[in-house]
């Protein structure tokens, strides 16, 4: 068989990764509000445990250091998760990536 003879879209139907009649690329992006969401509620809720840490830290420095580097590291990944979703978006605007644009909308 020479490569005028392949039916291109039967092979890429036949070895693609389809999950659930989806390609990958339509699974990630149906899934990164999910994502994000998740995220946002697993940082409020450390960014809340460290809060508490602290307060019950009862003025052990070891404790009040642990609590601080708690709520510091919540707020890194805050910085983290709005970058993501920034570069999300505007990867998605260069290359044109209308459905993965229109996801957070």
């Amino acid at each position: 068989m020479n490569l005028a003879q392949v039916n291109y879209q039967q092979l890429e139907s036949e070895i693609g990764l389809k999950f659930a009649g989806e390609d990958v690329g339509a699974i990630i992006s149906d899934s990164l509000k999910y994502i994000f969401a998740v995220a946002g509620i697993l940082l409020l809720i450390y960014l809340i445990l460290g809060g508490f840490q602290y307060l019950t830290s009862a003025g052990d420095p070891k404790k009040a250091q642990e609590a601080q580097s708690k709520i510091t590291q919540a707020l890194i990944g805050f910085v983290i998760i709005f970058a993501s979703y920034w570069i999300v978006q505007i990867v998605a605007a260069v290359l044109g990536l209308d459905k993965i644009g229109k996801t957070f909308k």
